[in-house]
């Protein structure tokens, strides 16, 4: 099936009821029919068949084996992060989402794990800074916000030659327009509350997995039945609705984000703009081969910091607020929000600084949202 039709259909299978919505089981334990005998569940956190058709659906659209939804994006990348030992070596993206920096730097490195962040649109570098002990390589393209490519095909050759999981954060452009496990890598971890939500009411996290078979498979689900860091039934029967209309949303958020980063292009208080479906960025023909789409996240510089507070302050349409991918558009201040925490050194090798705003466009029209931003520039 394609993409289409697996968001609005998954994995569901009729009841005797005839029901076109999936049932929500919102029971914490199951009844055994006898010793011996199970219907497949006993336990909600170990199994439940509401999150279980969520999890085969996700699995099914990202072109894995195994799906585990769980509480949160950072959930997710908690439980990759605890498939490393310590006196492992891990190599990042230096272009990274502050929260998994954070991780990785103020709790894992505790351990004995050692991060290591590269530039991964170079693979060449990349190539250099593995070494025996290298036993992950975690990146995001699009990168969090610098909006950066990196070719997911050859890092995951590289990753498999040094005998190192090649981890892929796929959030910013969703199943529908990216799959990475099909390009070779062997993990996949999306924040759900982003566009596989859609609509900013659900906190949400998945790990994906191409060989259920692989020593990582076994061990996160050792994690998951061990820890319990399940979603609960009922947000898992919020995200199955919100897959239905996941192809629709970010095909119009695509659309609408490249009308606004071609006006931006052309406004003087604008300095710079981050996004792949431009053909003048660097990763454009990479991001073409890839993907299906280029994604509906924008990030900008203008003249100055203070203009960007500013504009912030005047939006009318537009919501000054952390997050992304939901139906209704948003603008962050990373530096301050999402990246507060980054270090200094990182900050500086990517470029971000205090005059950059990324926009996580709606599905709004396109000409509200761009007078929106016109009056904010001006004003």
């Amino acid at each position: 099936m394609q993409d289409f039709t697996l968001e609005v259909h998954g994995c569901h299978e009729y009841d005797r009821t005839g029901a076109i919505s999936e049932p929500l089981y919102m029971s914490a334990t199951f009844r055994h029919p006898g010793f011996g005998r199970s219907t497949g569940y006993d336990y909600g956190r170990v199994a439940n068949p509401t999150r279980d058709t969520l999890e085969q659906a996700v699995a099914m659209l990202e072109q894995g084996q195994r799906c585990w939804a769980v509480s949160s994006g950072m959930a997710a990348i908690n439980l990759v992060l605890k498939l490393f030992s310590p006196g492992d070596h891990v190599l990042l993206s230096e272009d990274l989402y502050g929260g998994t920096v954070r991780l990785a730097n103020e709790v894992y490195s505790r351990y004995g794990i050692e991060f290591e962040y590269v530039d991964t649109t170079d693979t060449k570098l990349v190539e250099e800074k593995f070494r025996p002990e290298t036993k992950g390589l975690f990146i995001e393209t699009p990168s969090n916000p610098m909006m950066l490519i990196s070719d997911i095909q050859a890092l995951s050759r590289l990753a498999h030659a040094n005998d190192a999981l090649l981890i892929v954060d796929n959030t910013f452009l969703s199943p529908h327009f990216q799959k990475p496990l099909s390009l070779g890598a062997d993990i996949v971890v999306h924040s759900g509350t982003k566009y596989l939500c859609g609509h900013n009411d659900v906190i949400a996290g998945f790990l994906v997995v191409a060989d259920k078979e692989s020593a990582a498979a076994k061990q996160v689900e050792l994690l998951v039945k061990s820890e319990g860091p399940n979603l609960s039934a009922f947000d898992a029967w919020l995200m199955l609705r919100s897959l239905k209309t996941l192809g629709v949303r970010v095909e119009k958020q695509a659309e609408n984000a490249l009308a606004i980063a071609r006006w931006l292009q052309k406004q003087p208080q604008v300095t710079a703009v981050y996004y792949p479906g431009l053909p003048d960025h660097p990763g454009y023909e990479l991001q073409a081969r890839q993907a299906k789409g280029f994604g509906g996240m924008v990030s900008f510089k203008v003249t100055s910091a203070d203009l960007a507070k500013n504009v912030l302050a005047k939006l009318k349409l537009i919501a000054f607020a952390e997050s992304l991918g939901g139906v209704e558009s948003l603008l962050t201040y990373p530096l301050a929000q999402t990246h507060a925490e980054m270090p200094q050194e990182l900050l500086k090798r990517t470029g971000l600084d205090d005059k950059l705003l990324r926009l996580s466009v709606g599905i709004e029209a396109v000409s509200d949202l761009i007078a929106d931003l016109q009056q904010a520039l001006e004003g």
